[in-house]
């Protein structure tokens, strides 16, 4: 009677120690890397569909955006290489000179100044970084935010939307900005 509980007992332990928890995730990807709307570009849709509300959003962006320009995080550019404060700001608010020369005589040369500044409505998406982990027996998923970077709409001169430009990044995991091997 003794070995027969002892071989249940041991039964009961082997299977029970290899047996999959429905609790288990598995990763899905590591790295998954998508823009949303966080403003949404049609009018016709319902508020909340590629939209957050319109004061939420603003305190999201300022947010994020005092936060870099302070220094309180750490931010990356586009190719993860390390922003200072002074960066940032010279990026997202620059100046730049031209010389012209007049169209009438005596067609002399003066110089002008345009300055560029990212505004805070032009700033209409969130590109996340995140990794993925799901269980397969559930399907239950489970993302992990692991880097954000702000992105602006870009214009032309005639208010043509010329495309969309991230800003800077921000990350939440230690191991990001990726280290790659340069040779």
């Amino acid at each position: 009677m003794k070995q027969y509980l002892l071989l249940i007992l041991s039964l009961f332990l082997f299977f029970s120690c290899n047996r999959r928890d429905d609790n288990t995730a598995a990763i899905l990807t590591e790295r998954i890397q998508y823009d949303v709307f966080i403003k949404s570009p049609d009018p016709d849709l319902d508020w909340w569909v590629q939209n957050i509300e319109g004061s939420k959003r603003e305190i999201f962006i300022k947010t994020i955006l005092d936060n870099a320009l302070s220094g309180k995080v750490k931010v990356y550019d586009y190719t993860n290489q390390p922003l200072t404060p002074a960066d940032l700001k010279s990026q997202l608010y620059r100046s730049d000179t031209f010389s012209m020369q007049r169209a009438t005589p005596p067609y002399k040369y003066f110089d002008t100044v345009a300055t560029h500044s990212i505004d805070m409505k032009d700033i209409v998406k969130i590109r996340f970084l995140e990794e993925w982990t799901w269980n397969e027996k559930t399907l239950f998923i489970q993302k992990k935010v692991a880097g954000i970077a702000p992105v602006a709409a870009a214009y032309l001169e005639n208010g043509e939307l010329k495309g969309y430009k991230p800003l800077f990044w921000v990350y939440f995991d230690d191991k990001y900005p990726l280290k790659t091997n340069v040779k």
